[in-house]
């Protein structure tokens, strides 16, 4: 009996450190999803934004699981290359409601509110993971305001004639992933104890990528997952991203008329290197920059994407950026 009354204290016991350590984290994510932004009143209504630097204005789209925060963590060296950075919250992401029109369309049209609202004529856009939809969609729909056009690792149509590079995302596994992204404790516990899993199947990243990888690079990943908390305030957004590909139809990308640059890796598990490949072969001009290896999460080109960036905001803005 005083074994039995011991095991069951010591379970008592864990439960309450395991309850403490998850509420502290929560907080703490919950404070650093907040910090730096500002909900602005817009002609498509409210949107949450960040904004830093100066110089070439840069419109980052986020990708699923992520916000105004997610954008910025990516986007800030950036600032010290004469760009200025607005990162926003799309539709359904912590602080920029849902609408009832939460289509890519309909997306596109509030970026440009945000940028009537913040008085920019025109800006470059670029578009991550699940952001390029409405980053595409802002090119086709608005080609007077957008100055380039950049998609890293995007959520694109790819016609059925075309082979994929990954196999598609099963209706399973998308109920599973949403099951897992509902819930704060659940990812939060994901973090702690299914790491490699988590990055294989949620980040769709090989995990063995991180360890070769810089030790700049690794604290870039681990930025990321840890901003995926709080996934309760973003679940609107991630229901909606979740089956955003199965949805993507055929866009007329022959009337994006702005420099345009595509990246992706071969290894990602979401299947974007060959959906960005042949979105690049039919936009005029569009120049598409492929690695054999990196994930989702392009593990190891970091650098290299961002000088990739950089030199297409100076061509697109003569002597205004510092590649």
């Amino acid at each position: 009996m005083r074994v039995l009354l011991l095991v069951l204290l010591m379970a008592v016991l864990a439960a309450v450190w395991v309850r403490s350590r998850f509420e502290r984290d929560l907080a703490q994510a919950t404070a650093r999803a907040a910090e730096g932004s500002e909900v602005l009143a817009t002609a498509c209504g409210a949107i949450e934004v960040q904004v830093a630097g100066e110089g070439v204005p840069l419109l980052i789209v986020h990708g699923s699981g992520g916000g105004h925060d997610q954008g910025m963590a990516w986007a800030r060296p950036l600032t010290r290359q004469g760009v200025q950075v607005i990162a926003m919250s799309r539709f359904g992401y912590l602080r920029t409601p849902r609408p009832a029109d939460a289509s890519p369309e309909a997306q596109a049209d509030a970026h440009v509110c945000l940028m009537d609202a913040l008085g920019i004529e025109r800006a470059a856009i670029m578009g991550v993971s699940a952001g390029g939809p409405s980053a595409l969609q802002t090119a086709i729909r608005h080609p007077q305001r957008v100055s380039a056009l950049v998609l890293v690792v995007p959520i694109a149509y790819l016609p059925p004639t075309v082979p994929g590079s990954a196999p598609p995302v099963s209706d399973d596994k998308d109920e599973w992933l949403l099951r897992l992204l509902g819930s704060d404790f659940l990812f939060w516990t994901a973090q702690k104890l299914t790491l490699g899993p988590l990055i294989r199947h949620v980040l769709a990243t090989p995990p063995e990528h991180l360890d070769s990888a810089s030790a700049s690079e690794k604290a870039r990943v681990d930025e990321l997952i840890g901003r995926i908390l709080p996934v309760s305030s973003r679940a609107a957004g991630l229901i909606d991203d979740t089956r955003l590909g199965k949805r993507l139809g055929p866009y007329p990308l022959e009337r994006v008329s702005s420099p345009a640059l595509l990246i992706s890796a071969r290894d990602d598990g979401f299947g974007t290197y060959a959906a960005a490949e042949y979105t690049a072969s039919l936009i005029p001009g569009a120049q598409f920059l492929g690695f054999d290896q990196g994930g989702h999460l392009l593990v190891g080109h970091d650098a290299a994407v961002q000088a990739a960036v950089l030199a297409l905001l100076a061509r697109s803005s003569p002597g205004q950026v510092a590649p």
